[in-house]
């Protein structure tokens, strides 16, 4: 190798919020103009550490370029992708003659015009560096894959699990591939088998684990050299939304396709075990308070701010409240107008304090509380996937019936325990913790948790997929659909 040219841009764009994602919003989750492998500690920073180090070890020239990445929320503002994609391709230019162009992409980001932001990137790349330049791309699995993105790449290749816990081990595959390729060792060519559904698949336990392990064994076999399962992101009203496996083959166009097409059967076939189903507010608190130990973990499904929900609904907050459950924590809470308030009273101070339900409708209603404010944290993160994320200020609060809330100032979803024990707050003395987040949680709560349970509460991201209204995306799929296959 001896030139590498590396970039990361990206979000995960929830095309029914109403948060327009803009510059601001890079700024605050990462935003780095040819520093990111030095300054940035980020998920989707990983990838470029990862290939500058590699690259720097076989004496390549790594030529990084732009490093931007944006908190999930709605459609990313025109001029902001522009202007981005643009940076991109200047910084190309000026480095050419390049041998590798290696990328970390969300696979799901829109933007006002572009309905396809990867595909869009990548298909300009592919004009600057021509023909022969090596292009490989690395995506979150909450991907749509494209025909702009297929027949612009020499090599793809998505996360297997969720939560993201191998954004190391998938680099290091791409830039392995991308080495082989570059010396003559290998020619991959790409299959992709449209699955026709919208689902999700919680990959650490059951059928999911399984599909993983299969994706995973395939590999290194009988020309098969990469398999992927892009789940698609179902909040993404775009074209090419539904699920979709890709395989890369050693030259054999046949081989990648059928093996495409088994591991498609292979999904399909347990679709109705790893289709992702929850509790109600209601029978997840009874069923929570009931049990004989905690604590007892609930996602909180509709408010996920890393699908692109606001973080900020009450809906569970205001049950929790109404019943009186006692011996609960819950976080966190998207509210910078709250921490401004606690932050002026202090630690210590005891106020009347309205929480949540700022947004928009998908918030439900403030809940009003009498609060103490037990910690302030300025500058506050949490660990994620081998990196952390920022929570911005962030607040401890007390109330009735040793009721906790963390507020924070920076729109994030629940990662970690940490996000709570950094405070001092000990989770074996909660009998329930609502943490706001799908399924990123699950890593840090599982080793912690006597139970998770999945609450389907109203909110920005509804679980129902049977009746998302799309406009954009009109094929059949499963499980709206009747599919015969």
């Amino acid at each position: 190798m001896k030139k590498l040219f590396i970039a990361c841009l990206g979000t995960e764009t929830n095309t029914f919020s109403n948060m327009p994602t803009g510059l601001e919003t890079f700024a605050e989750t990462m935003l780095f103009h040819g520093d990111a492998t030095e300054k940035c500690d980020g998920l989707f920073a990983i990838p470029m550490k990862l290939w500058r180090q590699r690259g720097e070890a076989h004496q390549a020239e790594v030529v990084e370029s732009l490093g931007a990445f944006a908190q999930p929320g709605g459609v990313t503002v025109r001029k902001v992708y522009e202007g981005f994609r643009d940076e991109i391709l200047d910084d190309l230019r000026a480095a050419m003659p390049v041998d590798v162009v290696m990328l970390s992409l969300h696979g799901a980001m829109v933007a006002d015009g572009y309905d396809d932001c990867e595909g869009d990137l990548i298909e300009n790349i592919r004009q600057v560096a021509g023909d022969e330049v090596i292009i490989g791309a690395e995506l979150d699995l909450h991907c749509s894959i494209t025909d702009k993105i297929t027949e612009n790449v020499d090599i793809l290749i998505t996360f297997k699990e969720y939560p993201h816990i191998d954004a190391a081990e998938r680099a290091d595959e791409l830039v392995d591939l991308c080495l082989k390729k570059l010396q003559g060792e290998i020619n991959p060519v790409i299959a992709v088998h449209d699955l026709k559904m919208i689902s999700m698949w919680r990959t650490p336990v059951g059928e999911a684990a399984d599909i993983v392990q299969h994706m995973t064994d395939l590999e290194g076999k009988d020309g098969v050299l990469s398999v992927s399962l892009a789940h698609g992101f179902p909040w993404g009203d775009v074209p090419d939304a539904s699920a979709k496996v890709v395989v890369i083959a050693d030259g054999d166009a046949a081989i990648a396709q059928s093996t495409a097409d088994r591991v498609g059967d292979m999904i399909w076939s347990l679709k109705e075990a790893t289709h992702p189903s929850g509790y109600t507010i209601d029978d997840a608190l009874t069923k929570a308070h009931d049990a004989p130990k905690g604590p007892i973990v609930l996602a909180d499904l509709g408010d996920n701010a890393g699908v692109g929900a606001p973080s900020d609904s009450t809906f569970i907050l205001k049950r929790i409240v109404d019943r009186a459950v006692p011996d609960v924590l819950t976080g966190l809470y998207w509210d910078p107008v709250s921490v401004r308030f606690c932050k002026e009273a202090g630690e210590g101070g005891s106020f009347d304090l309205r929480i949540g339900g700022k947004v928009g409708v998908a918030s439900g209603d403030p809940v009003d509380l009498k609060v103490t404010v037990r910690k302030i944290i300025e500058d506050a993160r949490q660990p994620f996937a081998g990196s952390f994320a920022p929570m911005g200020d962030a607040v401890w609060l007390s109330t009735d019936n040793n009721l906790d809330i963390v507020i924070n100032a920076n729109r994030v979803q629940t990662f970690h325990p940490d996000a709570f024990e950094q405070f001092g707050i000990d989770l074996a003395d909660k009998k329930i913790v609502v943490v706001k987040s799908t399924q990123h949680f699950y890593a840090g709560f599982e080793p912690v948790a006597a139970e998770i349970l999945y609450v389907s509460a109203p909110g920005a991201i509804p679980m129902d997929f049977k009746t998302i209204d799309y406009q954009k995306f009109q094929s059949p799929y499963w499980p709206r659909d009747q599919i015969a296959r």
